[in-house]
């Protein structure tokens, strides 16, 4: 059974940054495109950054182009997101989703198959 669990949120100031993780179980996490999305309260579910399974390349909203970096560490199964440089318009739940139709990944949420619990990221002082 295909199974994503994100992890790493937390409370961090403005300018702070954080680590999320993304760990598959019952799959290999790079045969699937991988998208991590957020949703603030009262706001559609929104794309952030996604990792190619082909090549590996990826994709950032405007938003958090600059300061998040998506990456893959196929040995611990697991998709990273490094967010750098942390906004209060940051703060949502993320979630990280996998696609199983494509290769190339996509920064549309209706091409992602499976997701994760989600993780809640707050930016404050």
């Amino acid at each position: 059974q295909l199974q994503l669990v994100e992890s790493g949120g937390g409370l961090v100031q403005p300018g702070g940054s954080l680590r999320l993780s993304c760990e598959a179980s019952g799959f290999a996490l790079n045969d699937y495109p991988i998208g991590w999305f957020r949703q603030a309260p009262g706001k559609e579910r929104e794309a952030v950054s996604c990792i190619s399974s082909r090549d590996d390349s990826t994709h950032y909203a405007d938003s958090v182009k600059g300061r998040f970096t998506i990456s893959r560490d196929n040995a611990k199964n697991t998709v990273f997101l490094q967010m750098n440089s942390l906004k209060p318009e940051d703060t949502a739940v993320y979630y990280c989703a996998a696609d199983k139709t494509w290769k190339l990944c996509v920064l549309e949420r209706g091409s992602y198959d499976d997701w994760g619990q989600g993780t809640q990221v707050t930016v404050s002082s």
